[in-house]
């Protein structure tokens, strides 16, 4: 499959990983970037916007790795020009431009990909079996705890085109709970605060979330987002069941643990990109595949708009001091 990439850091899966896919061009607004990229990469050509991207009549596929506020945007460029779309989450910015663009792609009868990750994890794909299977018989709560390092660049903030907290972050936590419970989130009371950066309140933003849920049928969520644990990256979730509970997440990246007479020691997941490797290059296969065997993606526009309704409701109500409904809609019948 011809594949090109608007910026980004799935370029060394496409390049190297995925043999099926063929990376054509690359584009980024700083077009000696997409140069310097496109020569790391060793492909021909590169451009500095997505409509000269999408002109190309080889590419049958793009990667939208850009910041979120130029999703929607990319993402109605490459429906226009009929190519198939990878787009990173949060899929838009705003439930309506989320809305505009699952309209948009669905009268190209064009195919979209949010990147939610944690759908492709390993462990995060063999819990959701699990309970497919009915191991521990119906989901009824659903927690999940998401910790950084240490906080973003202040000009990750400054830029204003990454999106807010919850919408950046976050996000990925109410798309998982939608999957693992197979239930759309209802309702969200959230609590918010900036405890340990401080630069966070410049930009009306925060480093802490605490996030209570309710879904349709009845079960209940609560969802921990912080952006300083200092000791590592640190991803867990519980699913307690009617018949059991499934727990996954780990610190250790090794199986190793030093005993000394000064105390134990071990190493620690450091970076999201370590802790979900596999998962990215999974997600990306996977699009791949689908594109070329012509069937349905395993996450679609409909799931990244969904969960930009989730973040939306949750910011809202942290803002606003009470619990928020969330403005979910019915799944599209396929044309």
């Amino acid at each position: 499959m011809a594949l090109a990439l608007w910026e980004g850091g799935t370029r060394k899966n496409i390049r190297h990983l995925i043999p099926d896919a063929r990376l054509i061009a690359i584009a980024d607004n700083d077009v000696e970037r997409a140069r310097q990229v496109a020569a790391e990469l060793e492909i021909e050509h590169h451009y500095n916007s997505v409509d000269a991207l999408v002109e190309r009549k080889d590419i049958q596929a793009v990667a939208v790795v850009t910041p979120a506020k130029f999703h929607g945007t990319a993402i109605k460029a490459c429906s226009r020009a009929g190519k198939d779309i990878f787009c990173e989450k949060p899929l838009t910015l705003t439930v309506e431009e989320a809305d505009e663009v699952l309209s948009v792609t669905a009268r190209a009868g064009v195919r979209l990909q949010p990147g939610h990750v944690r759908r492709y994890d390993p462990s995060h794909v063999r819990a959701k079996k699990r309970i497919e299977a009915g191991e521990i018989g119906d989901p009824v709560i659903f927690k999940s705890l998401a910790r950084d390092t240490a906080p973003p660049q202040v000009s990750y903030m400054q830029s204003g085109v990454n999106g807010m907290f919850l919408q950046y972050s976050t996000v990925h936590e109410f798309d998982l709970g939608r999957w693992m419970m197979s239930d759309e989130i209802a309702e969200h009371h959230a609590y918010g605060a900036v405890l340990v950066f401080p630069e966070a309140a410049q930009f009306n933003d925060i480093d802490t979330a605490l996030v209570n849920m309710k879904f349709s049928r009845g079960s209940l969520g609560a969802v921990e987002n912080y952006m300083q644990s200092s000791y590592g990256y640190d991803i867990r979730t519980e699913i307690v069941g009617s018949k059991g509970t499934i727990m996954l997440g780990y610190l250790q990246q090794t199986p190793e643990v030093i005993l000394t007479a000064s105390g134990a020691r071990t190493d620690v997941v450091d970076h999201f990109l370590v802790r979900f490797a596999d998962g990215y290059l999974d997600e990306m296969r996977d699009f791949v595949r689908s594109i070329l065997v012509d069937r349905d993606l395993k996450v679609d526009g409909f799931d990244g708009r969904q969960a930009v309704a989730a973040a939306a409701a949750a910011e809202r109500s942290w803002r606003e001091g009470r619990p928020v409904t969330v403005q979910n809609i019915a799944r599209p019948a396929k044309a």
